[in-house]
């Protein structure tokens, strides 16, 4: 019997988080060892977007030596190809900021989730009944909590989560509205901490995000 987890397993364990890191760097220097601080602080789903260069390489690593600590996943997908790509290098699941059903498909056909990007209420509904896990609200600052309440009031059966705009102090706001799940990039990730290899600061930042989404949820 396999022990690899199914998407449905997969969805809900990053459901059940609620929160994913998205790491975006400009080197490829340092992505493993951001990945065990985020990890060291209790953030155990996080993204590697296909921006940082060496991404698959990363997401290679992160996934052999954390596999058990972490699960990590692609962001910043653009098509189908690199879906593939990502996914035969370890990617647990596939993020785009963009609807588009063959990243969808690709994802599916490995057996991983898929949160694809949209940003009007056609897109969302589009994206999600194309068989987008969660669908990605992105990007998420512009229109805030109050346009998931929006969304969801007519159609409240959507899965969404949002990037952008998601900090401590807004967290509990998304969630309020309905998010599944939160992406938080640069206000956890922090650029100049991964510069500094302050892991340390960066662990700390990771366990005050994780004590936020727990606060909301108890």
């Amino acid at each position: 019997m396999s022990n690899t987890p199914s998407r449905e397993e997969l969805v809900k364990q990053i459901e059940t988080v609620g929160l994913v890191a998205i790491i975006r760097a400009n080197a490829s220097s340092g992505l493993l060892e951001t990945c065990k601080a985020l990890a060291d602080g209790g953030v155990t789903v996080a993204e590697i977007t296909m921006t940082t260069p060496g991404a698959l390489d990363a997401i290679a690593t992160a996934h052999t030596q954390l596999g058990d600590q972490m699960l990590v996943g692609v962001g910043s997908v653009l098509n189908r190809e690199i879906a593939k790509q990502a996914i035969e290098a370890g990617a647990q699941f596939v993020v785009s900021p963009i609807f588009k059903p063959e990243i969808i498909e690709e994802a599916h056909k490995h057996g991983k989730p898929c949160f694809c990007g949209a940003f009007t209420p056609t897109e969302v509904l589009q994206a999600f009944e194309a068989g987008s896990d969660v669908v990605k609200v992105f990007p998420a600052n512009h229109n805030g909590p109050k346009f998931f309440k929006d969304i969801l009031a007519p159609m409240p059966h959507l899965k969404l989560t949002p990037t952008g705009g998601v900090d401590l102090t807004t967290i509990p706001d998304w969630f309020a509205a309905g998010a599944r799940c939160v992406g938080v990039g640069s206000a956890l990730v922090k650029k100049d901490l991964i510069e500094k290899q302050d892991w340390a600061g960066l662990t700390d930042l990771a366990k005050q995000f994780v004590d936020a989404v727990a606060k909301v949820r108890s």
